[in-house]
């Protein structure tokens, strides 16, 4: 199958999969006993006011109306607008996104240069401390959960050492100017280095407690990528030959053994992006996550509804983009 062919079919696929999520999201909204309506003007308004409320919201239309209208809006971009904000729903994304983006992108780089270099050095060191060391740091990774290893760092380094900040996303007296949305690349661009390092520090307890698992899954795969790479004949034929250690391990061997870590970086950076609720409600980092979590507590429909179509998007998306560079490496991949 050609590449283009290939991009085709996944792409289509994306499609449906987006069509399912859409489906799943608008039926629990609408199965769940909770009345958005009644969240809005409280258990006291009167009934005359509750049935205006409802159908401003279009919820006395009949389900498989206002299903189609659901649909209808999502194919033109428009999730509707929040109950809590009165704003469009994808404005509020749009607003909340960036922060999200910035502490997935950290946490992304923490985890590959952690994962990467601890994989290494666990392979070539087999069975000695490092490997011990970096085994004991993958399994202690993927089953941590995340609310309680975040709990414990701000125990640790807010609370009791003060050595971090507890919680945000920079110090409200220390705000870059806006251009990207991206704290740490705005106060760069701008040359504010007092913002710049202000919102490092509070960027340092979330980014860690949300890559921690990806750098745990990455340091995994790369160990046993590594070691099957280091058992081919031709890593012992350049031995053979009397090239050096490095050259062998980092010339041949890693270039073959990050094929499959590429993929899992993909994916993690795909989970991370869509994953980060807990850590930004722990941290009380304004990103999306947290703002999905709040549209819940007040049962605003349309920014959960939009919120989680969002998330599934940027999840797929980034799927996507992993079989297509997977596929354009290893054409075996496109049967």
């Amino acid at each position: 199958m050609k590449l283009e062919s290939y991009i085709i079919k996944r792409i289509f696929l994306m499609v449906i999969v987006m069509f399912g999520v859409a489906t799943i999201v608008f039926f629990i909204t609408r199965v769940i006993p909770a009345d958005p309506v009644g969240a809005i003007l409280g258990g006291n308004a009167p009934i005359e006011r509750v049935d205006e409320m409802r159908r401003q919201l279009g919820l006395d239309k009949p389900i498989t109306l206002q299903f189609f209208e659901y649909i209808k809006g999502i194919a033109h971009a428009d999730f509707g607008v929040s109950l809590k904000s009165n704003r469009p729903v994808l404005i509020d994304i749009l607003n909340y996104f960036p922060a999200t983006i910035e502490l997935a992108f950290v946490s992304i780089i923490f985890a590959v240069l952690v994962g990467v270099i601890l994989g290494i050095f666990s392979a070539i060191h087999r069975n000695k401390p490092i490997d011990h060391f970096s085994r004991f740091f993958s399994i202690l990774g993927v089953s941590m959960p995340v609310f309680w290893l975040g709990l414990l760092l701000l125990l640790v380094f807010y609370y009791h050492l003060d050595w971090l900040p507890g919680g945000g996303r920079n110090n409200l007296f220390i705000i870059p100017s806006r251009i990207t949305g991206l704290v740490l690349l705005d106060s760069i661009l701008t040359r504010e280095w007092s913002a710049f390092w202000d919102g490092l520090r509070h960027i340092i307890l979330p980014a860690f407690v949300l890559g921690y698992a990806s750098a745990a899954s990455i340091a995994r795969i790369m160990r046993a990528s590594m070691l099957d790479i280091l058992r081919q004949d031709f890593i012992r034929t350049a031995k053979s030959k009397g090239l050096s250690k490095n050259i062998v391990i980092y010339r041949h061997a890693l270039k073959n053994a990050l094929i499959p870590v590429v993929t899992i970086i993909g994916l993690s950076l795909g989970s991370l992006l869509s994953g980060a609720v807990l850590t930004e409600t722990i941290f009380s980092w304004p990103g999306l996550g947290r703002y999905i979590v709040n549209a819940l507590l007040v049962l605003d429909y349309p920014a959960v509804t939009g919120g989680a179509l969002f998330i599934a998007f940027v999840y797929s998306l980034a799927n996507l983009l992993v079989d297509i560079s997977y596929a354009a490496l290893d054409p075996r991949m496109r049967v």
